[in-house]
């Protein structure tokens, strides 16, 4: 059965028309699967008393992309909070940047994938009107003042007030004990260093002159018994 040139004119047709179709179906599909700005969001939370900017990645290509986030200061980049990378997945891959951010503050998440994605989140984030929670320290017990301490009582003073009266010292005693002499004596006082040595004799010269006056003695009585044995002969003769 042969095919005429009008058929065949018509099946080329079809097919063109067909291939075009699955060109254009594959490419919407392709764009769709591709990763885009769509796939990436962000928020501000608490872990605890720390703050957290929180980025998700829902892109099913599993593309790795770069985020980046700044803190805002009227409309300008004020500073760089952090740079991490990420790899997306359908049910979401979560990237964590520890920020300590204060209320009503905003930030700015850039997403970068090569070749396909360089801009910033649509939406830029901002914290909610209250900072997170800090824990509270207890707060120490007041020490009692002085003012509150319990006073004495009348029986624990009453010691205090006997031993108030004043009590002779024995300086003073012994110094009533002996009069001073209201007339001045004339006999040479003795040194201070010598006064104790006097009376108990040490440091003086009564043993030499002891053996002296002994010495002197028996020569006396020496001499007088060679004199009576002389004067006896001389008038024995």
């Amino acid at each position: 059965m042969s095919i005429s040139r009008r058929n065949a004119r018509r099946s080329v047709r079809i097919l063109g028309v067909a291939s075009a179709s699955t060109a254009l179906l594959l490419g919407l599909s392709s764009q769709a699967l591709a990763c885009n700005i769509r796939d990436f969001s962000a928020e501000a939370l608490c872990t605890g008393d720390k703050g957290q900017i929180v980025v998700t990645d829902i892109d099913s290509s599993q593309r790795t992309a770069t985020v980046t986030v700044f803190l805002e200061n009227n409309g300008a980049d004020e500073k760089q909070v952090g740079e991490k990378q990420v790899t997306g997945a359908r049910e979401g891959a979560k990237v964590v940047f520890d920020e300590d951010w204060k209320a009503n503050a905003t930030y700015r998440v850039h997403i970068k994938v090569p070749g396909l994605v360089d801009e910033d989140i649509k939406n830029n984030v901002t914290t909610p009107a209250t900072a997170c929670a800090k824990e509270e320290s207890p707060s120490p017990s007041p020490t009692p003042s002085a003012s509150e301490s319990p006073s004495p009582s009348a029986s624990e003073s009453t010691p205090a007030e006997e031993s108030a009266s004043p009590v002779p010292s024995s300086a003073e005693s012994s110094g009533a004990a002996a009069p001073v002499s209201a007339e001045p004596s004339n006999a040479p006082s003795a040194a201070i260093g010598d006064s104790n040595l006097a009376e108990t004799g040490a440091n003086s010269n009564t043993g030499l002159v002891a053996g002296v006056a002994g010495a002197l003695v028996v020569i006396g009585g020496g001499a007088v018994y060679f004199g009576m044995r002389r004067r006896g002969a001389k008038s024995g003769s």
